[in-house]
């Protein structure tokens, strides 16, 4: 099965130095030297990593064959992609793949639903769920302890504890107000709560 690990940002230097946006939990595995990485486009590759090594809390890659900042700024955009195999687990306990991530339910410990996985976005401070809600919104759910409290891969599903204002509380509103100062605010509580994530 094959993952997306990484995308080529822009060349650093004029030696074929490219800065790369991260999106593996194991760079040190997926992005080590030695690594040869198909690439979307396929035109551009099979990559192999010649060097690595981390400048300005970003990760720095150059590859075989790559040599100078015009080289490098041709891979601008491309998408590394490792082959893995899909019976293998992360290391850590509490460790998951995107691909055994997308597409589970997401729940509240309630069991009412919220939506269904579609996305993970790796940020360089959380990784968040991007979930689409039955209506065809979406919202962005933290992948952290506090708000994901379970993964369940059997049942296939994340249950989650949310704090007030991360998902529409429609039942509270409504409970409080008439129906169409609820659907107003509603709404308004919808694009903060998005706003607040992104």
């Amino acid at each position: 099965m094959q993952l997306v690990v990484a995308r080529v940002g822009r060349a650093h230097g004029i030696k074929g130095e490219v800065t790369v946006e991260v999106r593996t939990d194991e760079p040190e595995l997926r992005l080590a030297p030695g690594a040869v990485l198909a690439t979307d486009p396929a035109s551009t590759g099979p990559l192999t990593i010649e060097t690595g090594r981390v400048h300005s809390g970003r990760l720095l890659l150059r590859f075989a064959g790559v040599n100078d900042r015009t080289a490098a700024e041709a891979l601008r955009n491309t998408l590394l992609i490792a082959d893995v195999d899909p019976e293998e687990l992360p290391e850590g306990e509490d460790e998951y793949y995107d691909h055994q991530l997308i597409d589970l339910d997401v729940v509240t410990e309630d069991g009412t639903e919220v939506g269904r996985i579609t996305e993970i976005s790796h940020l360089p401070s959380q990784d968040l769920f991007i979930v689409e809600r039955p209506d065809g919104s979406e919202v962005l759910i933290p992948f952290v302890e506090e708000i994901v409290a379970e993964i369940d891969l059997e049942e296939q599903r994340a249950v989650i504890t949310p704090p007030p204002g991360l998902i529409d509380d429609r039942a509270e509103i409504a409970s409080s107000r008439d129906s169409e100062d609820s659907e107003s605010s509603e709404d308004g509580q919808g694009s903060a709560a998005a706003g607040e994530e992104s």
